[in-house]
This record gives C-alpha cells, sequence and structure tokens, in this order.
C-alpha cells in the first residue's frame, strides 16, 4: 500500500578540531569515544529545546570498529553522553563515507516514521588505530585476481588515478592543494569554524590544554614547497604528503529531525534532505566513486550541475578531487567548489568527515546564498558517495518541495 515519506532536515552539525594522528597530536592521550561523547553533547546544548527521550537513535561511524572505537559505538556513544537508557544506538562502517551513512541511515529511519529525531556522526582515531593496521585482508583477493593488490593502499590508487587521467598532472594536484590551504587559513581567520568547530579540553604530556584548532593548516604552503616534496607511494610519483590529506583524529555529529518534529519543537532546520546515492567502482580506482554517485543523484533528483549551488568534496587526494571535476566538466576553480578549504588542509579522519562537510555546506548556503548544496566524498575499496541538500535558511533558498519529491534514496551501481 503506498504511503507518504517524512521529509527529513539537518539541524545542526559540530565537529570537533581535528588533531595529527601520533604520538605528538592533540587527542593521543584522549579515547576515541570520548571525543564522540563531547560532539553529540554539543549538539544537545546548542539545541535546548531537544529533549534527550526525544531522540529515536544514535548512529556513529568508525572504520576501525575495535577497542576505544567498538562496542556498538552509536549505543556507548549515547549512554556516555548522558541520553536516556531508552534510547537505543548502533554503529556502521562504510570507510570514509562512514559520517554520511550514518546520516542516510538516520534520514530511512525518519523517513519511514521510525524516528523522529537522529543523532548520527563519526569518529576515528588514526594515532590509535592506523588504518589498516588491525585489519586481515582475504588473500583470495590478490591470488584470485579479484582486485588489483594496489586497491589496498589509498595512496596507490590516487597514483593510478594519474596514470587513468595523464591529463591531471602533479602540477594541477598541487595547484588545487595550494588553494585548499589558502581558503582553509582565511576561514579560521575570519571565524568561519567557530560555529562549527568544538573546542575540547584534552591532556598531553604538557598537562591539560584546549584542542580548538586543525593541526594540520599549513598557510604558508607554496608551489615552490610542494614540488620538492617526496613521492611516498611510487618513485617518481605524483602523490605527496603535500596534495593529500593528513592522518587525524576527530569525531562529528549532526542532528537530523522530521520536518514535522523540527516545527513541533521551535527548531530551526538549515537543510532538507532531497536525495543521496551511493555507487561502486574499480576498487584500485578508488577515487573516481563520487562521479556516478553525483550523476546519480541528480537524476534521481531531477537536477543538473548547473542548479547547484555549492559543492563540498571531500579531498583525501588532490587528484581525486581533479578527477570527479573531469568527469563531471567543472573547473578545478569553480567558486562553488569547497570555497572554505577542505581536507588537504583539515585533514580527514575516515569515517567522521561527511557530517563536517554537510555542517560547512549548511554554513555556505546561510552565507553565500542559493538553493542546492552537494556533499560528495570517494570510499575505500571502491565506492563513492553524494547528498544532496536543499537551503532552508533565512529565505535565501527556497522552501519549496524538492523536484524529487521528498526524502529519496538513490542507491546505485556505477556508471562508467
Amino acid at each position: 500500500m503506498p504511503r507518504e515519506l517524512n521529509e527529513v532536515v539537518f539541524v545542526d552539525g559540530v565537529r570537533t578540531a581535528f588533531g595529527k594522528a601520533g604520538p605528538k597530536g592533540l587527542f593521543w592521550k584522549t579515547r576515541s569515544d570520548d571525543m564522540a561523547v563531547k560532539v553529540v553533547r554539543e549538539l544537545l546544548r546548542r539545541n535546548p529545546a531537544l529533549e534527550p527521550e526525544r531522540i529515536g537513535d544514535v548512529i556513529f561511524a568508525a572504520t576501525a570498529q575495535v577497542g576505544d572505537q567498538g562496542l556498538t559505538l552509536g549505543r556507548e556513544v549515547a549512554l556516555l553522553a548522558g541520553i536516556p537508557q531508552s534510547v537505543p544506538g548502533f554503529a556502521l562502517d562504510r570507510m570514509c563515507a562512514g559520517a554520511l551513512t550514518a546520516v542516510t541511515a538516520g534520514a530511512g529511519e525518519i523517513a519511514m516514521g521510525a524516528a523522529d529525531v537522529v543523532v548520527a556522526g563519526g569518529v576515528e582515531h588514526m594515532g590509535h588505530h592506523p588504518m589498516g593496521a588491525e585489519v586481515e585482508f582475504n588473500p583470495r583477493f590478490v591470488s584470485e585476481r579479484l582486485i588489483d593488490e594496489s586497491a589496498i593502499s589509498m595512496g596507490s590508487t590516487a597514483e593510478n588515478l594519474h596514470d587513468r587521467f595523464p591529463q591531471l598532472t602533479r602540477e594541477a594536484a598541487d595547484t588545487f592543494a595550494v588553494t585548499s590551504q589558502q581558503r582553509a587559513a582565511a576561514t579560521w581567520e575570519n571565524g568561519v569554524m567557530k560555529e562549527t568547530v568544538v573546542p575540547m579540553t584534552v591532556f598531553s604530556d604538557e598537562g591539560w590544554r584546549l584542542a580548538g584548532r586543525d593541526e594540520f593548516l599549513r598557510p604558508d604552503t607554496t608551489l615552490e614547497g610542494l614540488a620538492d616534496l617526496k613521492t611516498p607511494f611510487r618513485v617518481a610519483g605524483r602523490v605527496t604528503a603535500g596534495n593529500s590529506a593528513g592522518l587525524t583524529d576527530g569525531a562529528t555529529a549532526a542532528l537530523l529531525t522530521s520536518e514535522s518534529t523540527a516545527a513541533d519543537l521551535g527548531l530551526e532546520p538549515k537543510l532538507r534532505l532531497v536525495g543521496y546515492a551511493f555507487a561502486g567502482v574499480e576498487p584500485e580506482l578508488m577515487g573516481i566513486g563520487p562521479v556516478p554517485a553525483t550523476r546519480r543523484v541528480l537524476e534521481h533528483a531531477g537536477l543538473t550541475l548547473d542548479d547547484i549551488d555549492l559543492f563540498e568534496l571531500n579531498e583525501p587526494f588532490a587528484i581525486q578531487v581533479l578527477t570527479w571535476c573531469d568527469g563531471l566538466g567543472v573547473a578545478p576553480d569553480d567558486p562553488r567548489l569547497n570555497p572554505y578549504g577542505g581536507a588537504i588542509a583539515c585533514g580527514h579522519p575516515l569515517a567522521a568527515t561527511g557530517v563536517r562537510l554537510v555542517a560547512q555546506l549548511a554554513y555556505g548556503l546561510r552565507e553565500r546564498g542559493g538553493r542546492y548544496g552537494l556533499t560528495a566524498l570517494c570510499i575505500g575499496m571502491g565506492m563513492g558517495a553524494a547528498v544532496l541538500w536543499e537551503n532552508l535558511q533565512g529565505g535565501v533558498g527556497s522552501t519549496e518541495p524538492p523536484r524529487s519529491g521528498g526524502a529519496g534514496s538513490a542507491g546505485a551501481g556505477a556508471e562508467r
């Protein structure tokens, strides 16, 4: 029997500062789950009209589902954050799209009426849990040639993109990296991040300190300096530490509700979910995943790239962004693309990044104007994700229903 789905809105999103992974990083002596608790508590503090018992589910993603990121993370974080025991929670993993998948999973619950309010986020402590350190890849992947061996190393997949698209040079990647650093530096200087970054007191070898600023910011980055960097993934390669995101620790969380619940509680939603898509591609070319995902979600919504006023694309490697631009016909210097810099400057704590993208998109649509925005990223083992949003803030974006007719999922296979 046909039924009407509830519209899903993004009310708020926050993150910690992103710290360098390892003993010298901000969060080395901080537990991963405590980082997640901090951002959840901040959401509740910033939205006092929301009674915690109204939350229907708490969903948290982590790529390394072990140690201080294990134990059914969503449930653990909910209890530690003081959310009533009656509120359930769960954990999920879709690697770099973890937090974004937590958002779409929560949106599905809201759309179907299973929950009115969902907290969704992600956390990654890459210092405590280095990527791949606690993973045993099935040898059949390589012995039976199911995937190319390079798919196991994200840096190698980035080098493969340079091979596949030789017109996208190291110089082009370095140029994009410099722009990302410059934009991020300006963003911090202008106070943009005060709205989304939650300072957190952490313990270190020097005692207690405030973790309030991203550690990988390098505002003095130049093309000349990047040209001298080594290529760790291949001799005479093109991928360097300068045109890639650093290994990072951090957490994010978002508050999602149905549109009617937001109105009932007096909450002011920032974005309406229009649609989303996931896609699979060759694992050794992981970085092209957002291309078919973007095409699919736009087709599902009945929109074109010209309708999109702001793009927040993850930057694990500059070449990944360049392949998305090349595949979709967007100029790398398009002012709609990552106006506040990206992961090359602030870092990419894997499963946490998706909500950072959404929170920055909401801020950007409010400040810059426009109706539609897109968040997208590539995913390890050959996938991509894209989520389309409509601006609801202050009359800048239209509040007319999206053309797709509601909160819909556009899960799909790859288009190559």
